[in-house]
Protein backbone atom coordinates (compact mmCIF):
# COMPACT_ATOMS: atom_id res chain seq x y z
CA UNK A 1 0.00 0.00 0.00
CA UNK A 2 1.27 3.43 -1.03
CA UNK A 3 0.50 6.53 0.59
CA UNK A 4 -0.65 9.68 -0.84
CA UNK A 5 2.22 11.49 0.63
CA UNK A 6 4.99 8.59 -0.44
CA UNK A 7 3.16 8.74 -4.04
CA UNK A 8 3.80 12.59 -4.21
CA UNK A 9 7.48 12.37 -2.78
CA UNK A 10 8.37 9.27 -5.69
CA UNK A 11 7.19 11.51 -8.01
CA UNK A 12 9.14 13.86 -7.11
CA UNK A 13 6.57 16.24 -6.60
CA UNK A 14 7.36 19.88 -4.88
CA UNK A 15 7.95 19.63 -1.22
CA UNK A 16 5.91 22.51 -0.27
CA UNK A 17 2.59 21.29 -3.19
CA UNK A 18 2.71 18.11 -0.92
CA UNK A 19 2.35 20.28 2.12
CA UNK A 20 -0.02 21.84 0.46
CA UNK A 21 -2.45 18.69 -1.13
CA UNK A 22 -2.02 17.02 2.92
CA UNK A 23 -4.17 20.18 4.19
CA UNK A 24 -6.87 19.48 1.44
CA UNK A 25 -7.06 16.14 2.19
CA UNK A 26 -7.36 16.83 6.06
CA UNK A 27 -10.02 19.55 5.19
CA UNK A 28 -11.77 16.45 2.76
CA UNK A 29 -11.69 14.25 5.47
CA UNK A 30 -13.15 16.15 7.94
CA UNK A 31 -16.23 17.31 5.22
CA UNK A 32 -16.37 13.24 4.32
CA UNK A 33 -16.89 12.68 8.21
CA UNK A 34 -19.81 15.30 8.30
CA UNK A 35 -21.55 13.80 5.49
CA UNK A 36 -21.29 10.33 6.88
CA UNK A 37 -22.78 11.19 10.31
CA UNK A 38 -25.45 13.31 8.04
CA UNK A 39 -29.11 13.84 9.42
CA UNK A 40 -27.60 12.60 12.75
CA UNK A 41 -25.43 15.55 12.90
CA UNK A 42 -28.11 18.42 11.79
CA UNK A 43 -26.17 19.17 8.93
CA UNK A 44 -29.04 18.32 5.98
CA UNK A 45 -31.15 21.12 4.84
CA UNK A 46 -30.78 24.16 3.31
CA UNK A 47 -29.55 28.08 4.99
CA UNK A 48 -31.41 31.09 4.29
CA UNK A 49 -28.77 32.31 2.29
CA UNK A 50 -27.98 32.71 -1.05
CA UNK A 51 -24.06 32.36 -2.84
CA UNK A 52 -23.10 34.66 -5.76
CA UNK A 53 -24.17 32.25 -7.97
CA UNK A 54 -27.67 33.27 -6.91
CA UNK A 55 -28.04 28.98 -5.69
CA UNK A 56 -29.59 28.76 -1.88
CA UNK A 57 -27.16 27.39 0.38
CA UNK A 58 -27.19 23.89 1.85
CA UNK A 59 -26.64 23.45 5.33
CA UNK A 60 -23.21 21.73 4.09
CA UNK A 61 -22.23 23.60 1.54
CA UNK A 62 -21.40 26.37 4.26
CA UNK A 63 -19.82 23.55 6.36
CA UNK A 64 -17.92 22.80 3.70
CA UNK A 65 -16.37 25.43 2.53
CA UNK A 66 -16.24 26.75 6.57
CA UNK A 67 -13.46 24.19 6.90
CA UNK A 68 -11.77 24.49 3.69
CA UNK A 69 -11.17 28.29 4.11
CA UNK A 70 -10.08 27.47 7.92
CA UNK A 71 -7.29 24.58 6.99
CA UNK A 72 -5.79 26.50 4.06
CA UNK A 73 -5.56 29.89 5.66
CA UNK A 74 -3.67 28.24 8.60
CA UNK A 75 -1.38 27.02 5.98
CA UNK A 76 1.50 30.08 5.76
CA UNK A 77 2.10 28.72 1.87
CA UNK A 78 -1.62 30.01 1.16
CA UNK A 79 -1.57 33.43 -0.46
CA UNK A 80 -5.70 33.55 -1.23
CA UNK A 81 -8.35 31.50 -1.87
CA UNK A 82 -11.27 31.70 -3.92
CA UNK A 83 -14.75 29.34 -3.46
CA UNK A 84 -18.02 29.15 -5.18
CA UNK A 85 -19.38 29.95 -1.77
CA UNK A 86 -17.17 33.49 -1.17
CA UNK A 87 -18.31 36.56 -3.24
CA UNK A 88 -14.70 37.92 -3.12
CA UNK A 89 -11.40 36.50 -2.73
CA UNK A 90 -10.30 35.49 0.97
CA UNK A 91 -6.20 36.43 1.08
CA UNK A 92 -4.01 34.70 3.13
CA UNK A 93 -0.47 34.77 3.97
CA UNK A 94 0.72 37.70 2.21
CA UNK A 95 4.13 36.12 1.61
CA UNK A 96 2.38 32.39 0.11
CA UNK A 97 3.01 31.11 -3.06
CA UNK A 98 -0.25 29.13 -3.64
CA UNK A 99 -3.52 30.45 -4.31
CA UNK A 100 -6.55 27.81 -4.45
CA UNK A 101 -9.50 28.20 -6.02
CA UNK A 102 -12.25 25.28 -4.96
CA UNK A 103 -16.23 24.18 -5.26
CA UNK A 104 -16.68 22.87 -1.48
CA UNK A 105 -19.17 21.04 -2.23
CA UNK A 106 -20.28 19.99 -5.80
CA UNK A 107 -23.85 18.34 -6.33
CA UNK A 108 -25.32 19.58 -3.21
CA UNK A 109 -28.66 19.21 -4.47
CA UNK A 110 -28.05 15.64 -3.84
CA UNK A 111 -27.31 15.85 -0.33
CA UNK A 112 -30.27 15.01 1.19
CA UNK A 113 -31.07 11.83 -0.72
CA UNK A 114 -27.69 10.80 0.03
CA UNK A 115 -26.34 10.24 -3.45
CA UNK A 116 -22.45 11.16 -4.44
CA UNK A 117 -21.26 14.56 -4.15
CA UNK A 118 -17.90 16.18 -4.24
CA UNK A 119 -15.20 18.92 -3.54
CA UNK A 120 -13.38 19.95 -6.55
CA UNK A 121 -10.01 22.29 -6.09
CA UNK A 122 -7.41 24.17 -8.46
CA UNK A 123 -3.81 25.11 -6.99
CA UNK A 124 -2.11 27.76 -8.77
CA UNK A 125 1.02 29.53 -8.32
CA UNK A 126 0.63 33.48 -7.68
CA UNK A 127 2.81 35.77 -9.36
CA UNK A 128 5.09 37.55 -6.98
CA UNK A 129 3.80 40.90 -6.08
CA UNK A 130 0.48 40.57 -6.77
CA UNK A 131 -2.26 41.38 -4.31
CA UNK A 132 -4.46 37.77 -2.86
CA UNK A 133 -6.95 40.02 -2.09
CA UNK A 134 -8.00 40.95 -5.57
CA UNK A 135 -9.77 39.08 -8.29
CA UNK A 136 -7.26 40.14 -11.18
CA UNK A 137 -4.75 37.68 -9.17
CA UNK A 138 -6.69 34.57 -9.74
CA UNK A 139 -7.58 34.83 -13.23
CA UNK A 140 -5.09 32.77 -14.59
CA UNK A 141 -5.39 30.01 -17.40
CA UNK A 142 -6.41 26.56 -16.87
CA UNK A 143 -2.61 25.69 -18.60
CA UNK A 144 -1.08 27.82 -15.21
CA UNK A 145 -2.65 24.92 -12.57
CA UNK A 146 0.34 22.97 -10.38
CA UNK A 147 -2.12 20.53 -8.96
CA UNK A 148 -5.79 20.11 -9.59
CA UNK A 149 -8.43 16.91 -8.37
CA UNK A 150 -11.58 16.02 -6.29
CA UNK A 151 -12.76 14.21 -3.78
CA UNK A 152 -15.95 12.42 -4.27
CA UNK A 153 -18.27 11.24 -1.29
CA UNK A 154 -19.64 7.71 -2.59
CA UNK A 155 -19.72 4.61 -0.90
CA UNK A 156 -16.03 5.38 -0.40
CA UNK A 157 -14.48 8.24 -0.74
CA UNK A 158 -11.70 8.47 -3.35
CA UNK A 159 -9.43 11.14 -4.56
CA UNK A 160 -8.50 11.80 -7.95
CA UNK A 161 -5.51 13.93 -8.56
CA UNK A 162 -2.78 15.25 -11.10
CA UNK A 163 0.15 17.59 -10.77
CA UNK A 164 0.84 17.19 -14.34
CA UNK A 165 2.07 13.39 -14.41
CA UNK A 166 -1.09 12.01 -15.17
CA UNK A 167 -3.92 10.83 -13.01
CA UNK A 168 -3.91 8.71 -10.00
CA UNK A 169 -6.91 7.75 -7.67
CA UNK A 170 -6.76 7.00 -4.02
CA UNK A 171 -9.42 5.87 -1.67
CA UNK A 172 -9.57 6.84 1.84
CA UNK A 173 -8.87 3.95 4.46
CA UNK A 174 -9.91 3.27 7.76
CA UNK A 175 -7.02 4.60 8.87
CA UNK A 176 -7.58 8.23 7.69
CA UNK A 177 -4.59 8.05 5.02
CA UNK A 178 -5.27 8.25 1.19
CA UNK A 179 -3.70 5.56 -0.23
CA UNK A 180 -3.59 5.07 -3.84
CA UNK A 181 -5.65 2.38 -5.36
CA UNK A 182 -5.32 3.03 -9.47
CA UNK A 183 -2.35 4.53 -10.92
CA UNK A 184 -2.07 6.40 -14.28
CA UNK A 185 -5.57 6.40 -15.36
CA UNK A 186 -6.51 6.03 -19.19
CA UNK A 187 -9.75 7.32 -20.48
CA UNK A 188 -10.82 4.55 -23.13
CA UNK A 189 -11.21 6.70 -26.19
CA UNK A 190 -14.39 5.32 -27.26
CA UNK A 191 -17.88 4.90 -25.34
CA UNK A 192 -21.49 4.50 -25.79
CA UNK A 193 -22.53 6.34 -22.84
CA UNK A 194 -23.35 10.02 -22.14
CA UNK A 195 -24.32 11.97 -19.99
CA UNK A 196 -26.34 15.85 -20.27
CA UNK A 197 -29.49 16.96 -18.55
CA UNK A 198 -31.87 16.46 -21.58
CA UNK A 199 -34.62 18.91 -20.18
CA UNK A 200 -32.55 21.55 -21.48
CA UNK A 201 -33.02 20.61 -25.04
CA UNK A 202 -35.21 23.18 -26.42
CA UNK A 203 -32.61 25.80 -25.37
CA UNK A 204 -29.29 23.71 -26.91
CA UNK A 205 -27.48 25.19 -30.10
CA UNK A 206 -28.70 23.14 -33.23
CA UNK A 207 -25.44 21.70 -33.80
CA UNK A 208 -26.19 20.20 -29.85
CA UNK A 209 -29.48 19.23 -30.39
CA UNK A 210 -28.17 17.33 -34.10
CA UNK A 211 -25.60 15.93 -32.07
CA UNK A 212 -27.81 14.26 -29.09
CA UNK A 213 -29.87 13.81 -31.56
CA UNK A 214 -28.04 11.74 -33.52
CA UNK A 215 -27.05 9.66 -30.32
CA UNK A 216 -30.44 9.18 -29.45
CA UNK A 217 -31.51 6.87 -32.80
CA UNK A 218 -28.64 4.19 -31.81
CA UNK A 219 -27.89 1.66 -34.15
CA UNK A 220 -30.61 3.08 -36.18
CA UNK A 221 -29.24 6.28 -37.03
CA UNK A 222 -25.77 8.03 -38.75
CA UNK A 223 -23.61 6.72 -35.42
CA UNK A 224 -24.15 2.94 -35.98
CA UNK A 225 -24.34 2.19 -32.58
CA UNK A 226 -26.53 2.00 -29.06
CA UNK A 227 -26.05 4.23 -26.35
CA UNK A 228 -26.33 4.62 -22.93
CA UNK A 229 -27.98 7.88 -20.98
CA UNK A 230 -26.85 9.00 -17.51
CA UNK A 231 -27.06 11.64 -15.12
CA UNK A 232 -26.55 12.63 -11.79
CA UNK A 233 -26.38 16.43 -11.86
CA UNK A 234 -23.21 16.19 -9.83
CA UNK A 235 -20.00 17.21 -12.36
CA UNK A 236 -17.49 15.38 -9.56
CA UNK A 237 -19.55 11.73 -10.10
CA UNK A 238 -20.03 12.27 -13.65
CA UNK A 239 -16.15 13.35 -14.71
CA UNK A 240 -15.51 10.31 -11.61
CA UNK A 241 -17.45 7.99 -14.07
CA UNK A 242 -15.85 9.32 -17.49
CA UNK A 243 -12.37 8.49 -15.73
CA UNK A 244 -13.20 5.30 -15.08
CA UNK A 245 -14.95 3.46 -17.96
CA UNK A 246 -15.11 6.55 -19.95
CA UNK A 247 -17.60 8.23 -21.64
CA UNK A 248 -19.13 11.98 -22.53
CA UNK A 249 -19.90 14.75 -20.19
CA UNK A 250 -21.77 17.86 -21.45
CA UNK A 251 -23.44 21.03 -19.66
CA UNK A 252 -23.49 23.42 -22.73
CA UNK A 253 -24.37 27.04 -23.84
CA UNK A 254 -28.37 27.24 -23.62
CA UNK A 255 -30.68 30.33 -25.01
CA UNK A 256 -32.40 30.91 -20.94
CA UNK A 257 -28.90 33.51 -20.37
CA UNK A 258 -27.42 33.84 -23.68
CA UNK A 259 -24.96 36.09 -22.37
CA UNK A 260 -23.34 33.64 -20.00
CA UNK A 261 -21.00 31.05 -21.93
CA UNK A 262 -22.59 28.11 -19.71
CA UNK A 263 -23.54 27.07 -16.46
CA UNK A 264 -20.47 25.72 -15.08
CA UNK A 265 -17.89 28.09 -13.19
CA UNK A 266 -14.25 27.84 -15.25
CA UNK A 267 -12.08 28.33 -12.04
CA UNK A 268 -12.98 25.81 -10.01
CA UNK A 269 -14.98 23.54 -12.19
CA UNK A 270 -14.15 23.79 -15.82
CA UNK A 271 -9.75 24.00 -15.56
CA UNK A 272 -9.80 21.12 -12.59
CA UNK A 273 -11.91 19.27 -14.48
CA UNK A 274 -10.07 19.43 -17.78
CA UNK A 275 -6.57 19.07 -16.39
CA UNK A 276 -7.55 15.60 -14.89
CA UNK A 277 -9.13 14.74 -18.23
CA UNK A 278 -6.33 15.62 -20.30
CA UNK A 279 -3.82 13.99 -18.32
CA UNK A 280 -5.89 10.66 -18.92
CA UNK A 281 -5.85 11.63 -22.82
CA UNK A 282 -9.33 12.44 -23.18
CA UNK A 283 -10.09 16.29 -24.47
CA UNK A 284 -12.39 18.46 -22.21
CA UNK A 285 -13.63 21.46 -24.88
CA UNK A 286 -16.08 24.28 -24.56
CA UNK A 287 -17.63 22.77 -27.97
CA UNK A 288 -15.58 25.17 -29.67
CA UNK A 289 -11.91 25.13 -28.39
CA UNK A 290 -10.16 23.17 -25.28
CA UNK A 291 -11.44 24.81 -21.76
CA UNK A 292 -7.78 25.34 -20.21
CA UNK A 293 -7.16 28.10 -23.15
CA UNK A 294 -9.72 30.28 -22.04
CA UNK A 295 -8.20 33.51 -20.28
CA UNK A 296 -10.98 34.05 -17.13
CA UNK A 297 -12.19 37.52 -17.03
CA UNK A 298 -13.77 37.14 -13.34
CA UNK A 299 -13.54 34.06 -10.85
CA UNK A 300 -16.94 33.58 -11.14
CA UNK A 301 -17.04 33.29 -14.73
CA UNK A 302 -18.96 30.54 -16.35
CA UNK A 303 -17.78 27.77 -19.33
CA UNK A 304 -19.82 25.56 -21.50
CA UNK A 305 -18.41 22.16 -20.88
CA UNK A 306 -17.85 18.91 -23.06
CA UNK A 307 -15.42 16.50 -22.11
CA UNK A 308 -14.56 12.99 -21.91
CA UNK A 309 -13.67 9.75 -24.54
CA UNK A 310 -11.22 11.13 -27.03
CA UNK A 311 -13.26 10.52 -30.28
CA UNK A 312 -16.54 11.01 -29.24
CA UNK A 313 -15.28 14.47 -28.14
CA UNK A 314 -13.90 14.88 -31.38
CA UNK A 315 -17.07 13.82 -33.26
CA UNK A 316 -19.04 16.38 -31.04
CA UNK A 317 -16.83 19.29 -32.32
CA UNK A 318 -16.91 18.38 -35.67
CA UNK A 319 -21.06 19.35 -35.43
CA UNK A 320 -20.40 22.22 -33.60
CA UNK A 321 -17.27 23.10 -36.44
CA UNK A 322 -20.22 22.23 -39.46
CA UNK A 323 -22.84 24.79 -37.54
CA UNK A 324 -20.91 27.37 -36.96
Amino acid sequence: MQLLSQFLKHQKTDEQLVDLIATLMVACKEIALQLREGELAGVLGTTSNTNVQGETQKKLDVIANDVLKKLLLDNPLVAGLASEEEDDPVPGNPDGRFLVTFDPLDGSSNIDINVSVGTIFSVLERTPGEDPALHATYLQNGRRQVAAGYVLYGPSAVLALTTGRGVNFFTLAHTGDFILTRENIKIPTQTREFAINMSNQRHWEPAMKSYVGDLLLGSDGPRGKNYNMRWIASMVAEVHRVLTRGGIFSYPWDAREPAKPGKLRLMYEGNPMSFLIEQADGIASTCYAPIMDVQPAEIHERVSVALGSREEVEILLSYHNTEK
